[in-house]
């Protein structure tokens, strides 16, 4: 009789410890996606000029961080629009951050020496940073306010020269 009890005991042992594994695992496979306002996810770099730029110290200024790839057609076709609009609000107080995903350092520095950007860049080859954002096609715009919160987010290749957005930037800088 004492057997049958400690028997019961560890399959009902064995079963908490089964659900609880499955709880854990479930719930690092879910993705974590980033929306405005969430906070966002912290990360340092060193730029491609060897400036620093973290999501805790940016310079009190608001930061656009551009997840992009230089095999990436909408990326590509995006930076014109992009480039033009960080030229238009440097000075306001809005800091435009490119961070390529890009695995191949020697396409990368190739593709930045025949493409000049007004705005600073960095490669994450490994797409760490982007990951933690929850974003895994490119290009993906998260708009972040000097409390490392995320105003908005683009999905997709944006027309940055809209002056309805360089509005809404500066404007947050305010």
């Amino acid at each position: 009789m004492q057997k049958f009890g400690i028997d019961k005991a560890l399959r009902l042992g064995i079963l908490v410890l089964t659900l609880a594994l499955v709880a854990v695992v479930a719930s690092t496979l879910r993705e974590h996606l980033v929306v405005a306002g969430d906070s966002a996810p912290s990360f340092s770099v060193t730029t491609d000029t060897g400036r620093k730029i973290s999501t805790s110290d940016f310079g009190g200024k608001i930061l656009v961080v551009n997840f992009w790839a230089t095999w990436c057609p909408p990326c590509i076709s995006e930076l014109p629009s992009l480039n033009q609009m960080a030229a238009e609000v440097k000075g306001s107080g809005v800091v435009v951050l490119g961070i390529s995903v890009d695995k191949d350092k020697v396409a990368y520095d190739k593709f930045l020496k025949k493409v000049k950007l007004n705005f600073e860049t960095s490669r994450d080859p490994g797409a760490d940073i982007s990951s933690e954002y929850g974003t895994f096609k490119y290009p993906e715009t998260y708009v972040i306010n000097r409390d490392g919160k995320v105003l908005e987010k683009f999905i997709a290749d944006q027309p940055w020269t809209d002056p309805a957005i360089i509005t809404r930037l500066k404007g947050y800088a305010r």
